[in-house]
């Protein structure tokens, strides 16, 4: 029997500013970042593009309405925390702002709609990590391994306002697309990028995000994809 998904922790936080300014090595230099959330124990609003108190450092690439909450199944962490030999990855340490149990990337499908405390909300994409987690952890690597892992959590729109808490169940209301889960969003989109039919039906899915479908719509259409490293390595090395 399918276990009932919850609502562990709530995570926010604000940009913050961290390195050292006169750092020689390039992990060390200042960066911004809004990953460094911490839990909430009261109700929180959440509205149509984040929950009262959290912020973006990256409005172009995080936040908005089609990332308006980031979720991380917490089991994830007893993998990283093994792998990377690090004791401080634990809920949280993905710059989620939700951290759920008995839900994952092989479970949550594009399109469901699941309510939670007053909001209803909307699965509308994987989450393709960035450079940053590889650069709070040390890691060079971290994103790539994120992502070939597909242990990558996942982003919700918000079809309805509302305050939500920590340990909460989290209700499945509708499920339109039960063959897109999160875990074969990312296959096509990152290892089978040469089969163009998934690609092509994938990019039909009317409630993955846009930004996923326009990109999908490009490699079918024979358009050159732009380098993952920007997005995977970005500052962490020197140019």
């Amino acid at each position: 029997m399918e276990q009932q998904p919850y609502l562990e922790k709530i995570f926010i936080g604000k940009v913050k500013t961290i390195g050292n300014a006169n750092a020689t090595t390039t992990m060390e230099k200042v960066w911004k970042s809004g990953m460094f959330k911490e839990p909430v124990r009261d109700s929180t609003w959440l509205g149509k593009v984040n929950l009262d108190g959290d912020e973006q450092a990256d409005l172009k690439h995080h936040g908005g309405p089609e990332k308006a909450v980031m979720a991380y199944a917490q089991k994830h962490y007893i993998d990283w925390g093994r792998e990377l030999n690090n004791s401080q990855i634990q809920a949280g340490a993905m710059g989620e702002n939700f951290s759920v149990i008995n839900m994952d990337e092989e479970t949550v499908c594009i399109g469901d709609i699941y309510e939670i405390g007053e909001a209803v909300i909307q699965v509308s994409q994987p989450r393709q990590p960035c450079w940053k987690p590889a650069r709070r952890f040390k890691t060079i690597d971290f994103a790539l391994r994120i992502q070939k892992s597909g242990r990558t959590g996942w982003y919700f729109r918000v079809l309805k306002e509302g305050f939500v808490k920590e340990q909460t169940a989290i209700k499945l209301i509708d499920r339109p697309y039960p063959e897109w889960t999160i875990a074969k969003c990312n296959e096509v989109m990152h290892e089978h990028k040469t089969d163009l039919d998934r690609s092509a039906q994938l990019a039909a899915c009317r409630y993955l995000a846009i930004n996923w479908r326009e990109t999908l719509t490009k490699r079918v259409q024979g358009q050159e994809a732009p380098s993952i490293a920007e997005r995977v390595y970005g500052p962490n090395v020197e140019k």
